[in-house]
Parts: structure tokens; sequence; C-alpha cells
């Protein structure tokens, strides 16, 4: 039973940028079962599904630091520079960021992303 409780998940993560939903086992900045990983920000966390070793983990996400929302680690969605930041947050305060984070963020050519249920303005 205790093996059952373990893999049990604690709720469901949602990106509010992407709509990416998974199961998360963990929220915090210590993984479960591991000794010597700290994060550097309260993240929601879940045990990787590709392995059987209960020591690998998958970050999903975490809160942007500016504005609150909740999303993944995707480069679409949010980017993480001493803090998380959503990308519409970025945007927004792209001259607060080091030139390495704007050129990266040319690279990408990201489009904003806007919600999930939102249908295209194209037709």
């Amino acid at each position: 039973m205790a093996c059952e409780a373990e893999h049990r998940p604690l709720g469901v993560f949602e990106c509010q940028l992407c709509a990416l939903t998974a199961p998360y086992s963990s929220m915090g900045q210590k993984p479960p079962d591991t000794q010597s990983v700290i994060l550097l920000e309260e993240s929601y966390i879940m045990k990787d599904p590709f392995t059987p070793d209960k020591n690998r983990f998958l970050i999903l996400g975490s809160r942007c630091s500016v504005c609150s929302r909740l999303v993944c680690v995707g480069p679409d969605c949010s980017l993480f520079y001493c803090k998380r930041f959503c990308l519409p947050c970025v945007q927004e305060n792209i001259h607060a960021f080091p030139q390495e984070i704007r050129q990266d963020l040319e690279k990408r050519k990201v489009p904003s992303k806007r919600p999930a249920s939102q249908p295209s303005s194209l037709t």
C-alpha cells in the first residue's frame, strides 16, 4: 500500500499559457527521494514515468515571479533567469533583461501566446 500512495498524484498541474496538463507528485524546492538536489524555485514535480528509478523526476513548471501565472518550463511559455518568468511578462519587461536573454528570445521568435480556449482570429 505504501507503494501505491507513493505514486498517487497530489493534483494536476496546468500551464495557463499552453494548457499542458500533467499530474504532479510533489511541489517545492526539494524533489522526493533525492538527497542532494535543491531547486532554485518552488516547482511542480512529477516522478519520471519513463524510468523505474525513483530518484528521477521531471520539473513541470512554476509560478511566474511577476504575475504569479502558473506556467510550464517549455521554451514557448517561460524562461528561468534567477527566477521563473512567463514569456508575456518577459516581453513586457524586456528592457530589464540582459542582452544575452534578449538575443536568446530573438532566436526563438516566439509568437505571443493566447489561452487554448480562445480560437484563432485567422479565418
